[in-house]
């Protein structure tokens, strides 16, 4: 014992250990915590962001990330680097994938032997979370410190990854959170956002910047597997997670590592994405393998998979939201001695007898009514305010209680915008507003833009311009902002949010032209001297102005105000200087012939079509799926990220016919035929399911693509890349359809069709229509991309079924009938899927 203490007076050459291992290649050293150089330059220039409301401008460094966030300038650090040696010798057997995967050959995986006496971790055994929460007690959960263990959000997420059920991942997510919040409060921000997959609230630009190289190196790394080993995992697991799981399922360090925390994880990939400079990749994986090194277990596979950020589990903000409600209502962090919500005390009493039939019913609705006001007021906020960095400390602070007050709408968060529903024709439109007083405005082709402005105590104008996805795009449009600036000197405006359209025109003629041409802009850091494509804003809404928010107000009022606080500008040649106006409009007052005419000027004005905009509340008589009527009240109230029938687009496309227009995402592909054999065709397309919070697959689409289009798709969705993979690495769900090659869900392409169908294949609106078959799109043919829209914004599943019904409705001869041409996948080989069927254009 005494020899294995003092290890480092032991010579490797005396060491019969060492012999055997002679020629065997090191594990990678493990570098220790970076120490903080206060000598570091700083960068001095600044700019100033800012929270209107309660709060004051905060003075940020002027960087692409945020103020809390430390910058590693990697070219400034020292030299000298504190290394802590993990082993000086290794088995001399590699080690093979095979070994790695299966239980029962264990025996031919490398054995990391100890040099000092063996210390074992204090592995910490949880409870299950997807219990119903009236029955979890978080205070039983183990623990330590002050700070959460990142094996307890880890065994969340594996309880979400084994199961699709809603009330399960439910439960699952309020129970971890109930947890956090009793035993480790300071750690719930971290929680959340590593739950939602992110670092810092969408408009906020920081990126880990992880490329799939750095993640794999720093993964041979600390396992010492060779490369080809490597890929053969990769081949046989398909995922990054489950390889670096494997790779490390039997690495046996020297000196067991302090175990991960919550606060730990995220502060690290705060370092990565803060790493600048030409060794940045080098500083990021040394981080990367720090990571790895000190994971166990189940903790290594989904530390990597939150690298890739891809975590696999179906977990989405709605839900993320709904938990968090729920946590805070069942455990009020409050300090109380009781952590359950009064109004829940008379549940945990059980009855003389289990309630069934309408007893237990009755007993979901009183839960229910108890929980769903906190669910939409957390939702709300979030909605008006969607910054965690606010939200959480609010929440721990009081509660549910007066959190709107506490966490305003405010000028600098972008607010998540309110969103119009499709419809098919004027007619339908009238059916459903009736007489009801409403505008119809240009459909701009351009780019949504919210425009918030505010002056500073030194009365200095700052303007910040975010995307409908929230991303800060300010620095696209440097000529905007000189448009703002004095526009608010010239109105006298201490503060306004506007709800606009960018669009590209003709500096001379004031000509629209297309989004594609807005697109040719470079995305950041624009100097205004180089601007050469002129853009006009077309306001069209106003949400805040003179620190009074306005979203309470009807559309007529909120119009009123803009259009008489604000003038139009055209400053002519000057293509360095934004125009500004107000959308084109006409009033339903002038009767449906007008609003028809009005369309085809939209039309021939190079628009979309038409938005049409209820002016006052009022209630309508909603279409039901019953034969009985009611009435729904539409709100002209400004709704944040809700898709209203208050406001309905009518384009162009869903104008003609049967060849109405969805956006869909490319989930998958198959290998092309004859002349098609290089490239894929047809292609595997899918709606967005909000409940699931993933794509669904509707229809195979191998129409309207170009040869150059072909060549460019198949370079990008290579299975040599990360947005390709010969397995399912990303949660869909894909039905009877078996593509040869799977695509990562992240771009939406506009699509139009014949008919829609009922499918034996698709599930897409599965139990919407019918319980045993989804809807599929015949004859889809591909229109363009939608560059202006995420994933999360492409069509869905209701607004399927809603097409189908008015389909339905309208025909006479039976259209939307299955033809036949659809065939069952289930009942046929994987060879036949990608054969026979390739032709079928489902």
């Amino acid at each position: 014992m005494s020899k294995r203490k003092n290890v480092s007076s032991v010579s490797p050459t005396k060491s019969k250990r060492a012999k055997t291992d002679t020629g065997q290649a090191k594990l990678h050293q493990f570098f220790g915590p970076t120490t903080t150089n206060s000598k570091l330059p700083q960068k001095s220039s600044q700019t100033q962001t800012f929270i209107q409301g309660s709060s004051k401008p905060v003075s940020v460094a002027n960087q692409s990330i945020p103020a809390d966030v430390t910058v590693i300038d990697v070219d400034a650090l020292d030299e000298v680097e504190v290394i802590v040696e993990e082993i000086s010798a290794m088995s001399t057997s590699r080690v093979e994938p095979t070994d790695l995967i299966s239980t029962s050959k264990t025996s031919k995986a490398v054995k990391m032997s100890r040099t000092i006496e063996d210390v074992e971790v204090d592995h910490l055994v949880f409870s299950p979370f997807d219990v119903e929460p009236l029955l979890y007690e978080p205070e039983k959960q183990p623990g330590r410190a002050d700070k959460a263990p990142y094996a307890l959000l880890t065994h969340a997420l594996v309880g979400l990854s084994h199961t699709k059920s809603r009330i399960a991942i439910q439960n699952i997510l309020t129970n971890v959170l109930r947890t956090i919040i009793s035993r480790y409060p300071a750690s719930l921000l971290p929680a959340v956002y590593l739950l939602s997959n992110s670092l810092k609230p969408q408009f906020i630009p920081i990126e880990l910047g992880l490329g799939s190289s750095v993640i794999s190196r720093s993964i041979q790394q600390i396992s010492g597997i060779t490369s080809a080993a490597m890929k053969k995992l990769h081949t046989t697991t398909g995922d990054p997670g489950d390889v670096a799981f494997a790779a490390k399922s039997n690495l046996r360090t020297l000196i067991p590592h302090p175990p991960l925390t919550i606060p730990y994880v995220y502060e690290s990939l705060l370092k990565i994405a803060g790493c600048k400079g030409s060794g940045a990749a080098k500083e990021k994986q040394k981080i990367v393998e720090k990571l790895l090194l000190a994971a166990s277990g189940e903790e290594v596979r989904y530390l990597t998979r939150t690298l890739c950020q891809n975590l696999r589990v179906g977990a989405v903000r709605t839900t993320i939201l709904t938990a968090l409600a729920r946590a805070v209502i069942f455990t009020p962090p409050l300090g109380k001695p009781s952590p359950i919500h009064p109004s829940l005390l008379d549940f945990l009493t059980p009855p003389a007898s289990p309630s069934k039939g309408k007893a237990k019913d009755m007993e979901k609705e009183r839960l229910s009514a108890i929980l769903q006001p906190a669910e939409s007021l957390l939702k709300q906020v979030y909605a008006k305010h969607p910054n965690f960095d606010q939200i959480i400390p609010a929440l721990l602070e009081n509660g549910m209680e007066g959190l709107a007050e506490r966490v305003p709408l405010a000028v600098g968060i972008p607010v998540l915008p309110m969103l119009g529903s499709p419809t098919r024709s004027l007619e339908e439109i009238y059916r459903r507003l009736g007489d009801l007083p409403f505008t119809a405005e240009f459909k701009y082709d351009g780019q949504r833009a919210q425009i918030h402005a505010y002056k500073s105590e030194n009365k200095e104008p700052l303007v910040k311009i975010f995307s409908r996805h929230l991303e800060d795009m300010t620095g696209k449009y440097p000529d905007v902002i000189a448009l703002v600036k004095p526009m608010m000197e010239e109105f006298n405006i201490s503060s306004f949010i506007m709800d606009a359209e960018v669009v590209a025109i003709d500096s001379v003629t004031g000509a629209l032209k297309s989004f594609q041409e807005l697109s040719n802009r470079a995305r950041k850091d624009v100097n205004i001297h180089d601007v050469k494509i002129s853009v006009c804003i077309f306001a069209f809404d106003l949400m805040y102005l003179n620190d009074q928010s306005l979203l309470g107000r009807t559309f007529r009022d909120r119009r009123e105000l803009l259009r008489s606080t604000f003038k139009s500008k055209h400053p002519g040649n000057d293509s360095f200087m934004a125009h500004f106006d107000f959308v084109n409009s006409c009033e339903s007052e002038e009767g449906q012939s007008r609003i028809e005419e009005f369309m085809n000027e939209a039309v021939e004005s190079k628009c979309e079509g038409l938005m049409l905009k209820l002016l006052d509340k009022a209630p309508v008589e909603e279409e039901p799926a019953t034969k009985k009527s009611k009435l729904k009240s539409l709100p002209s109230t400004y709704e944040p990220d809700i898709r209203t029938s208050a406001w309905l687009k009518l384009k162009k496309d869903y104008m003609e016919g049967l060849g109405d227009s969805l956006d869909l995402i490319p989930i998958g592909a198959w290998h092309g035929n004859g002349r098609k054999a290089q490239w894929w065709s047809p292609v595997l397309l899918g709606l967005w399911n909000h409940d699931t919070g993933r794509p669904v697959a509707v229809c195979k689409c191998m129409s309207g693509f170009t040869d150059v289009f072909y060549k460019s798709m198949r370079e990008k969705y290579d299975p040599g890349n990360e947005d390709c993979s010969q397995k399912p690495l990303w949660q869909c769900d894909f039905g009877g359809f078996k593509p040869n090659v799977y695509f990562r869900p992240h771009e939406v392409w506009e699509i139009r069709g014949a008919d829609i169908t009922e499918s034996p294949v698709s599930v897409a609106a599965q139990g919407l229509v019918s319980s045993t078959r989804g809807l599929s799109l015949r004859f889809p043919r591909f229109i363009k991309k939608r560059e202006d829209k995420g994933i999360e914004n492409a069509s869905n599943p209701a607004f399927l079924v809603g097409m189908w019904r008015n389909q339905q409705r309208e025909a006479k001869d039976g259209l939307g009938e299955d033809d036949g041409e659809l065939v069952d996948v289930d009942v046929l080989s994987d060879s036949n899927v990608g054969s026979e069927e390739e032709d079928s254009d489902i």
